[in-house]
């Protein structure tokens, strides 16, 4: 805008204004639910100190926690069932991980290869720390498409990610990029536009990072029978063990010094790896915040996403996730899982790996 000025002696002179304008995103969704989480959800097979630290967790925020044991796939409470089984949502800066996994495996990047951006450069570890958008917009472009694509379905995007549980939906990966005008491959891979992706499916692939590489179909027991009769199944292995030590380096300064800092304001016990996302579409923001944990007595892995408006992102599910792990050491979960495994019976020695099961049959469109 141009406006006009005097000088001290009695000039007129023109000057530019510059008015900024705040751009504000209206939120219609709600981030809070009224009444009990998880009512109606199918209980009897799930482990029952774990779903109550998610419930508590969560408290009235409106989300779905999942949590996995990583070393066979088994789902230990899944809170908020119908959104955990929903067709999913834009994953966010949650899809970084696929995409750095992309980029190691291919050889285009090391975790510390410094990547030269407008003004600055970062390495990878710093990426996923801060989860930088133009970092993993370039490698995304030097990758192309078809080998992004590639290695988010090898991840097990865009496949159903459980074995024959009820109501599970499904995610989709695009078979073609979004136009150039919305980004092209480069926003794909930095927020996962185009993408839809379940709770489910980030699980499975964040537990097959937590154990080297095996990706375990989900499986969620429904009576103690089950739990008891419960044998794990391959979906396939990735070639991903070599890699897994560069990713983490970063998920683990999201966690001490990056975007899930929040975390550690609850719970400092325990490593915990973890990978934020926030983005929103049609009024609905959504908060991701996928992680494992390491202890004597093994991993678990957590997804806690988020729906709603203005108080919903993933730093807040981070934080929710501190809350969770929390609420497990209040209850001596990780003492008395030690015990557990003590009193088992010794397990069977090493021999053949597990076999890989083909994929049970795909719902129906309806059932889509």
């Amino acid at each position: 805008m141009r406006t006009t000025a005097t000088t001290a002696g009695g000039q007129v002179r023109r000057v530019s204004v510059t008015r900024r304008h705040r751009y504000y995103e209206r939120f219609t969704a709600s981030s809070f639910v009224q009444g009990e989480i998880g009512a109606g959800d199918v209980t009897a097979g799930e482990d029952p100190v774990v779903r109550q630290a998610a419930i508590d967790a969560l408290g009235d925020m409106n989300g779905t926690a999942l949590v996995i044991d990583p070393s066979n796939g088994r789902i230990l409470a899944m809170v908020n069932q119908k959104l955990a089984l929903s067709p999913g949502a834009e994953p966010c800066s949650t899809i970084k991980l696929t995409v750095a996994l992309a980029g190691l495996s291919e050889g285009l990047v090391t975790r510390d290869t410094p990547v030269q951006l407008p003004g600055f450069r970062m390495n990878m570890t710093q990426a996923l720390a801060k989860s930088n958008n133009l970092y993993f917009e370039e490698i995304g472009r030097e990758l192309g498409f078809e080998r992004v694509r590639h290695y988010a379905t090898q991840f097990g995007l865009g496949e159903l990610a459980g074995y024959n549980i009820a109501g599970e939906q499904l995610g989709v990966y695009p078979d073609q990029p979004i136009s150039e005008s919305e980004g092209g491959v480069g926003r794909m891979c930095s927020f996962g536009q185009g993408v839809s992706l379940t709770p489910l499916q980030l699980g499975a692939f964040v537990a097959a990072i937590a154990n080297g590489g095996t990706l375990y179909y989900l499986q969620h027991p429904t009576t103690p029978e089950e739990v008891a009769a419960l044998q794990p199944k391959v979906k396939r292995t990735l070639d991903i063990a070599r890699y897994v030590p560069d990713v983490e380096d970063g998920m683990a300064g999201a966690v001490e010094y990056g975007t899930a800092r929040s975390l550690r304001a609850n719970f400092n016990q325990l490593p915990v790896f973890g990978k934020t996302g926030t983005c929103s579409n049609d009024g609905t923001r959504f908060g991701w915040f996928a992680s494992y944990s390491e202890s004597p007595q093994g991993a678990l892995v957590t997804v806690f996403f988020l729906e709603g408006g203005r108080p919903t992102f993933g730093p807040r599910a981070a934080e929710l996730t501190g809350e969770f792990y929390k609420n497990l050491w209040g209850r001596d979960y990780f003492a008395l899982k030690n015990q557990d495994a003590q009193n088992a019976p010794a397990a069977a020695p090493a021999g053949n790996p597990a076999p890989v099961f083909s994929a049970p049959p795909a719902p129906t469109p309806a059932e889509q």
